[in-house]
């Protein structure tokens, strides 16, 4: 007789590849572990960390016009942003099967928007411009692709009914936008949210929104202005779909040009020219001095690019993993299906909470507690993506449930957790970790703006120093290096033959 060696799951399955993946990932972050700094400093966090606390819980702004003013800035950098970024994102995205067109997306996207910001402030000082270049550029990159991504997943026929000899445009406007109305509101109204994330931290960086406040008030302790300016922002984000009605955009677009703050530094017309032709190009190239430029690049890699792209990678992947373990362990307490529909919502709080807050933000007060090292980056990039992660698998779940998926004789509590709904959600968990995975990256690299040693500290410190032709190439290798993830990443995406529009 004969015993059937046939596996349960044969070598090309789904399963086998995802559990695959999962187990490559974690044994990567374990890896990690061994050259990051996570060392810890000589500081009381707990006793810090009850001043935040009681700063949250009693929070105090003695200027309300600043506040009021310092939220309405960051809502009008974000709504101008937006406006002029969807439309360049559409743009591109008809053109989005040339190859040049991908490309050029993929470097606008790829440098972070602090990054951006610290390149046209060289240029027009603290001014409105540069505000809304620093947003504009890279979200018309994450426009362009995602919005291709959608066309792709609609119906070709339309199109066929098309005039013969209709151009891209016209095939698109009649057939693909109309096809996709829907996911493009969505996408947009999620980007918005994004781009109050990416006003506020600017404030990092001298513009006066609502990180700059932030930033002063925790450096001087003043926990209760800290609180105030959290909860606002907070409440902002939250309150979005009752403010940000259709009717009301271009009244809102009027006030915001209105409310854009006063230049401050603005640079002469001249230095544009010099800025791309001179200052960004070393020395030795301009002289031709090509022994000096093979010099300069020997010390620049040594000493700057490799030690900033590995602790840089090295953060990135233990986040990546972190944030899916907190996914795992948050969203069962956001869900009708695992919880019931009235204990969800502190869950569904704590996740909006995680999601609204920048990673910036979060780092800026982990960093706090804990000093300056890897542990508060880790960690701030993981609560934040875990909680915006959790919140979608959390809403896929209650989707389910309410759909009639749910049968009588399921388990309940932990078993229905273990053997129903997280087998079932994981596939999606795993792809939408996989997009934020090129996020994350760029985030950790603009950790180094706070002191930690990605390569955020050393473009951060040659701008400090007016090293531009530094600054230029360490950000031309984070692009790279965000580039390579991304490609790398959305290879991953497809084992798990899954379709999600959240980048």
């Amino acid at each position: 007789m004969k015993v059937s060696t046939k596996r349960w799951w044969p070598s090309h399955s789904s399963a086998r590849r995802l559990n695959a993946v999962c187990l490559l990932m974690i044994g990567a972050a374990v890896l990690a572990l061994l050259g990051v700094d996570f060392q810890r400093y000589p500081v009381d966090p707990w006793q810090e960390l009850s001043r935040i606390g009681w700063g949250l819980l009693l929070p105090g702004w003695s200027e309300a016009t600043t506040l009021i003013q310092a939220l309405l800035q960051t809502v009008a950098f974000a709504l101008l942003a937006v406006a002029v970024s969807t439309p360049l994102g559409l743009l591109l995205a008809m053109a989005f099967r040339w190859r040049l067109v991908r490309m050029l997306c993929a470097a606008l996207r790829s440098v972070h928007e602090l990054f951006w910001g610290l390149i046209f402030m060289q240029l027009f000082g603290i001014s409105p411009l540069t505000g809304l270049l620093a947003i504009i550029v890279p979200f018309s990159g994450v426009f362009a692709k995602v919005f291709a991504e959608i066309f792709e997943q609609q119906s070709p026929l339309p199109a066929r009914a098309a005039p013969k000899g209709a151009s891209v445009f016209i095939r698109t406007l009649y057939t693909l936008i109309p096809q996709s109305w829907p996911a493009l509101l969505s996408y947009t109204r999620y980007r918005f949210e994004c781009a109050l994330r990416s006003s506020a931290i600017l404030g990092f960086i001298g513009l006066p929104t609502l990180g700059f406040h932030l930033e002063t008030a925790f450096k001087q302790g003043q926990y209760s202005e800290a609180g105030a300016l959290m909860w606002a922002f907070l409440l902002l984000i939250a309150s979005i779909r009752w403010w940000l009605r259709p009717w009301l955009i271009v009244p809102y677009l009027i006030a915001a040009i209105w409310l854009l703050p006063d230049t401050i530094g603005f640079s002469d017309g001249g230095s544009l020219w010099r800025f791309v032709s001179v200052d960004i190009w070393p020395a030795a190239l301009l002289a031709g001095d090509w022994h000096g430029l093979l010099h300069w690049f020997s010390v620049m890699f040594s000493q700057q690019v490799w030690p900033g792209v590995v602790q840089t990678l090295l953060l990135t992947q233990i986040a990546v993993v972190l944030t899916g373990f907190i996914v795992l362990f948050t969203y069962p307490f956001a869900s009708r299906a695992l919880v019931g529909p009235w204990l969800r919502w502190p869950g569904r709080f704590v996740l909006l909470v995680l999601r609204c807050t920048p990673e910036m933000v979060l780092a800026f007060v982990l960093l706090l507690l804990f000093g300056p090292s890897g542990l508060p980056v880790v960690l701030a990039l993981a609560l934040h993506n875990g909680g915006l992660i959790a919140f979608l698998v959390a809403n896929a779940s209650d989707a389910a449930f309410r759909s009639g998926q749910a049968r009588a004789d399921d388990p309940r509590g932990l078993t229905r957790y273990a053997y129903i709904e997280t087998p079932r959600r994981l596939p999606a968990l795993m792809a939408f970790l996989f997009y934020r995975w090129e996020v994350i990256l760029r985030e950790s690299a603009i950790m180094g703006i706070l002191g930690v040693a990605t390569l955020g500290f050393y473009i951060d410190s040659a701008f400090e120093e007016i090293r531009y032709d530094r600054a230029f190439l360490l950000i031309v290798v984070t692009a790279l290096l965000n580039m390579l993830v991304d490609s790398l990443s959305r290879r991953m995406r497809g084992a798990f033959s899954q379709q999600t529009n959240i980048t």
